[in-house]
């Protein structure tokens, strides 16, 4: 069963009389679980449906959709499904305490995976879950792969019952199941021939494997230091060299480079980035792999409508990561609108300065280093820093920072989201 929590206006909802609260018990009598099950068994344009109204009262109806018309109506999230590992890399071990409570949930839910490009690492799925993954061909996922050697990857994952990941891989593309997978490289485990084997264990796998992206383990001041630690910059060189060499093979047999190596390992390595043709179609940009030149592009293809900036001053605000790269990306966009663009970079104090991405930025390091700066025209946040309800990591609210401030603040995916809108004089 799963419920409603809004209807839309002149939907085919609101004509059959559901409302917020209203239980969607079945469709052609097959039991309703999550989003899933409505979105794939309502696909029809023919089929009945059981609910449950707020009233108690029961009602099937026959329903015949007309073309085009929406049945409207927003669920209730579903109950996410936790974590079963306890990698020594876990982002929630690294929360420090008084957090909100649910940025201490170990989500790794297929559902999310299929829907939002969340990594999960399959440990947790049930024959259930194997047969609707087929059934309803949630196709791609996105999958924490880590290792391929089960020895290496039960280490990493902390769990020693973890399925063999090649095994499962290997179920799901034989019912065209497609990925984009992930390896998390922890130094000393699984570098080196650990991470040698792992690339050509998915290679082999040809098209079912999309892609596969190698990003360095990042620590906070709170995770587990004596058990993890970031690698050198050696090590990043190796891995870079490593994902250059699997990635120059797989486009040259395949007309993709498949291997790809976030923006982070190249700047921990001390190597310049690739040039944009290296991440393919930048599937796995929300990773933080081919960010800056996805940036690059994005202005690019939106500069000539900038031209209103020209003679503003506007303030840039990133974590110490993108700190390093966002040069590349400011100087063309300044060039492009006649703006002038100001680069701050915040250090995280919540999460210490180890942290260097944009995205887990609290709201108060904005606060202080934007509150006294009446000279700006316009200052552009990365919209990662906040969730939907407009929340950063401290729980302060995005209107309230607002409210604080001299100068406006906008949040921005790739600039021209947030810059095609008029600046106040």
């Amino acid at each position: 069963m799963i419920r409603v929590n809004a209807v839309q206006p002149e939907s085919l909802g609101e004509e059959l009389g559901l409302s917020v609260g209203t239980e969607l018990l079945s469709v052609d009598g097959r039991p309703l679980e999550d989003f899933l099950d409505w979105e794939f068994l309502t696909a029809e344009d023919a089929f009945t449906l059981h609910v449950r109204q707020p009233d108690g009262e029961e009602i099937e109806f026959d329903i015949e959709r007309p073309e085009g018309l929406p049945m409207g109506l927003g669920l209730e999230p579903p109950r996410i499904r936790r974590c079963a590992n306890r990698c020594d890399f876990c982002f929630v071990d690294g929360l420090p305490t008084g957090l909100r409570e649910t940025l201490y949930i170990r989500d790794d839910d297929y559902r999310l995976s299929f829907r939002y490009g969340n990594f999960a690492t399959l440990t947790n799925l049930k024959q259930r879950d194997v047969d609707r993954i087929i059934e309803y061909r949630l196709s791609p996922l996105y999958v924490s792969v880590h290792a391929t050697d089960p020895t290496a990857r039960r280490w990493l994952l902390r769990n020693p019952t973890a399925p063999d990941i090649l095994e499962q891989l290997g179920g799901f593309a034989e019912h065209g199941i497609q990925f984009h997978t992930q390896i998390v490289m922890s130094p000393g485990v699984n570098d080196g021939d650990v991470l040698e084997k792992s690339l050509n264990d998915l290679y082999a796998f040809g098209d079912a494997v999309l892609s596969v992206s190698v990003v360095p383990v990042g620590l906070t001041e709170f995770s587990k230091h004596h058990l993890v630690r970031e690698p050198t910059e050696a090590e990043c060189a190796a891995a870079v060299r490593l994902v250059e060499r699997h990635s120059a093979v797989a486009r040259a047999e395949r007309g993709r480079a498949w291997c790809l190596g976030a923006d982070e390992l190249y700047l921990r390595a001390g190597i310049p980035l690739p040039g944009p043709e290296a991440y393919d179609d930048f599937d796995q940009v929300e990773n933080g792999v081919g960010s800056v030149r996805y940036l690059q592009a994005r202005i690019q293809e939106g500069a000539g409508e900038l031209g209103h900036l020209a003679g503003k001053r506007i303030g840039v605000l990133t974590g110490t990561s993108m700190g390093a790269l966002m040069p590349q990306v400011l100087a063309p966009l300044g060039e492009a609108t006649g703006a002038t663009f100001e680069l701050i970079v915040l250090e995280n104090a919540l999460f210490g300065k180890t942290v260097t991405t944009a995205g887990l930025l609290p709201g108060a390091a904005f606060l202080a280093a934007l509150r006294d700066r009446d000279d700006l025209d316009l200052a552009l946040l990365p919209a990662e820093s906040i969730n939907d309800d407009l929340l950063f990591m401290d729980d302060l609210e995005a209107h309230a920072l607002q409210a604080q401030l001299p100068v406006e603040i906008r949040f921005s995916h790739h600039f021209t989201d947030a810059l095609t809108a008029p600046v106040a004089a």
